[in-house]
């Protein structure tokens, strides 16, 4: 059994205004998931984007809107939006605190593909080159 240690594991600086701490990876002997955290400062949040593979976003504190393709929702402490595969999504931080929220891709590794073409796709394996 693996136990991993969240309190030492590092927040990275993934754009400005978000932190993330990547908890369950590939690094840390996942398979085929993905669980990363981030805190978002107001009006901050992810661009829209998208994964190859279902990913799950939960909102532990603060307010958030979502958007999964044309669709729009605002969401709270305690509620889920899950994104099919291949749906472009994105979300910000609608509330004047910091907006904590939980992700979790059927993947053991972040990919995104990002709709602004200014925005790099991102690829996160510790370590690399080029990871955000």
């Amino acid at each position: 059994m693996r136990v991993v240690e969240h309190a030492r594991q590092e927040r990275e600086e993934w754009r400005l205004g978000v932190l993330t701490r990547m908890r369950v990876s590939v690094l840390t002997g996942s398979a085929q998931l993905c669980v990363f955290e981030q805190w978002c400062d107001p009006g901050c949040g992810a661009p829209t984007h998208l994964h190859a593979v279902e990913e799950v976003l939960t909102v532990l504190a603060g307010h958030a809107e979502v958007w999964v393709g044309k669709e729009r929702a605002s969401i709270t402490a305690g509620q889920s939006v899950i994104v099919p595969a291949g749906y472009q999504h994105g979300f910000r931080n609608t509330g004047e605190a910091v907006l904590h929220i939980e992700a979790t891709l059927a993947a053991p590794m972040f990919e995104a593909a990002f709709e602004d073409l200014h925005e790099a796709g991102r690829r996160w394996l510790p370590g690399e080159i080029g990871q955000p």
